[in-house]
């Protein structure tokens, strides 16, 4: 599923137009990652949790080359599921 089909289902399911639907799903996705951004958690109970995990630097290789590189820190996005959501999977 793709956007696009996520929009025309939640449009479908709620009688909402295509066009709210897309406006509030943008506006919750820019939600989500503006705090991930800030360095802020995002939970929603039941559905799971959207955070940053470190990524700690480390040497690694050219695969053209063979020769060792540096990969610097970095900051990662991660999600872990609620258990509604593992449930609802199973």
């Amino acid at each position: 599923m793709n956007k696009t089909d996520m929009i025309n289902n939640i449009a479908t399911k709620s009688g909402l137009t295509k066009k709210d639907v897309e406006t509030v799903l943008n506006g919750v996705l820019g939600e989500i990652t503006e705090a991930l951004s800030s360095g802020d958690k995002v939970q929603l109970i039941g559905f799971g949790t959207f955070e940053t995990r470190k990524r700690s630097g480390r040497t690694g290789r050219n695969p053209q080359t063979g020769k060792e590189i540096s990969i610097p820190e970095s900051t990662i996005p991660a999600f872990k599921a609620g258990n509604k959501l593992k449930e609802a999977v199973k």
